[in-house]
């Protein structure tokens, strides 16, 4: 067995499909490539190109983004899970890695087999917004009127399994309330229909809706988060209107392919925590409404484990099912 053993090793390591040694120590020796498995322009993208220029000047070596979207963010998720484990391709991906392997029969990869956390990059408060007619303007007065209304009332999502989506279901399954989903393809496309009075409430990111809360177009009713958002602090949090269990954040992170060599995934986590305490980050980072996080591998880990276990319930409970 031993001999089998080291005979294996040998052979991976002469295909180059195991670090070789010193690997660690010399990144990175190359341009770093970062897979954003969504669309120029959204929250991951955006995040992404405010660190990118920092990172890049910290670690000595070009730093490229690049938008792999499709797939409900597996096609970007899998070319890293499937790439060298040298550290110089990673993933900055949001909850959907915690929630696709509750949403996905057949993934091309498994998340915990595959694919190691290197760090919490950000966080962010998703908002609920509604159209200026809807007539409730708090959430007590919200929950009154959808019991009072069953089936009645529906809310617009950027599509099926997004963060938009699951934070309604999560309002669904808290509250106990009988809403309908209308599924959109985008946040934007949802957001539009809202606007555009085809759909009565939404939850979104704050970037989003803001511009449309400050004229008028929407209201805002909560936001979700431990504490108000810098970004809108007139907006209560829905733990402050007694529903602290909607507890629905959205989160980015970075992950590297499994056998990296842990001690890549920890200095670029030093790095990446020293970029986001830079004043100038911490507040452009703010002002589009997200938290800088930073920290360790390990408690990015933490967190995942914690989303995996808190959202697969909820898709259940909502039957949702993206193939």
């Amino acid at each position: 067995m031993h001999r089998r053993t080291l005979g294996a090793a040998a052979a991976a390591f002469a295909l180059g499909t195991l670090p070789r040694p010193g690997a660690a120590q010399d990144w990175p020796s190359r341009p770093i490539r970062i897979v954003l498995p969504v669309p120029p322009g959204g929250g991951t993208d955006i995040l992404g190109r405010i660190v990118q220029p920092h990172l890049q000047e910290r670690l000595g070596q070009p730093v490229l983004i690049e938008n792999r979207a499709g797939g409900g963010m597996t096609i970007g998720t899998n070319i890293v899970a499937k790439a060298e484990p040298d550290g110089h391709t990673m993933l900055m991906i949001d909850t959907a890695i915690a929630v696709n392997p509750h949403l996905y029969r057949n993934l091309p990869y498994d998340t915990q087999r595959d694919l190691q956390p290197v760090a919490l990059a950000a966080t962010a408060p998703v908002i609920l917004v509604t159209t200026p007619s809807f007539p409730p303007n708090t959430v007590a007065e919200l929950l009154a009127y959808v019991r009072a209304n069953p089936g009645r009332v529906n809310f617009a999502s950027g599509g099926n399994g997004t963060s938009t989506h699951l934070s309604g279901e999560l309002l669904r399954h808290v509250g106990s309330l009988d809403i309908v989903h209308v599924p959109y393809q985008g946040t934007g496309p949802g957001v539009a229909a809202l606007l555009g009075g085809h759909t009565q409430m939404m939850f979104a990111g704050i970037s989003s809706t803001r511009p449309h809360v400050e004229a008028g177009r929407l209201k805002a009713i909560a936001v979700t988060g431990e504490s108000r958002s810098a970004s809108m602090p007139q907006v209560p949090t829905f733990a402050e209107a007694g529903l602290p269990q909607m507890d629905a954040e959205t989160i980015w992170g970075f992950w590297l392919p499994a056998a990296t060599p842990p001690a890549i995934g920890e200095r670029f986590a030093r790095e990446l925590t020293a970029v986001l305490a830079m004043p100038a980050v911490k507040q452009r980072v703010a002002e589009l409404g997200f938290v800088p996080r930073g920290g360790t591998p390990a408690a990015y880990g933490a967190r995942f484990q914690a989303e995996l276990a808190k959202w697969g319930p909820i898709v259940r409970a909502a039957g949702v099912q993206a193939g």
